[in-house]
């Protein structure tokens, strides 16, 4: 069995759909959990809220990071854009695995794939899209090491997992 496809192709597109956008919110929330944690231990108590507020700053612009702006307002924008973007991110790497059923043929090759996918995620958008679109804060405003670790364990693994329980959960039904 080890050589069977966990994630299984022949599924229709909605419940792949469905599978990345459940994997992308609970990767979403544990990724947004360690960053907001770390933010803390590094920058004290006070920037707990800061990874929110700088997602927030995406869609509001470079006030939301300024404390006097509202926290329910930077904070809910930034939950709001991370949360639409993880499910998207998770959409599009099971997209990815059902595409390319080879890549999925395996959990080892799942977890692989999902890994690089949010190695993949913070290259691109902390080092492309943000300095095109000026959202230097996040480039300027973190610690690499931490965003290679949050990109890629607790985004990208974590993902990965999700989908290979899913998909698992579909082939026993």
């Amino acid at each position: 069995m080890a050589d069977q496809t966990l994630v299984a192709p022949r599924t229709g597109a909605l419940s792949w759909i469905l599978s990345g956008a459940i994997a992308g919110i609970v990767a979403g929330i544990a990724f947004a959990m360690f960053e907001m944690i770390m933010a803390a231990l590094t920058d004290g108590g006070g920037a707990f809220f800061m990874p929110l507020r700088m997602i927030g700053a995406i869609g509001l612009g470079k006030s939301a990071l300024d404390p006097g702006t509202s926290l329910v307002t930077a904070g809910g924008a930034g939950l709001v854009i991370h949360m639409i973007l993880s499910m998207m991110y998770g959409v599009s790497v099971a997209t990815l695995l059902r595409t390319v059923p080879a890549l999925a043929r395996t959990g080892a090759s799942i977890l692989a794939v999902s890994s690089v996918a949010g190695a993949l995620l913070w290259v691109v958008n902390f080092h492309i899209l943000a300095p095109a679109l000026g959202w230097i804060w996040f480039p300027d405003g973190t610690n690499a090491l931490i965003q290679i670790v949050a990109h890629t364990v607790f985004f990208g693994t974590l993902l990965g997992l999700v989908l290979v329980r899913l998909g698992a959960t579909a082939a026993e039904a």
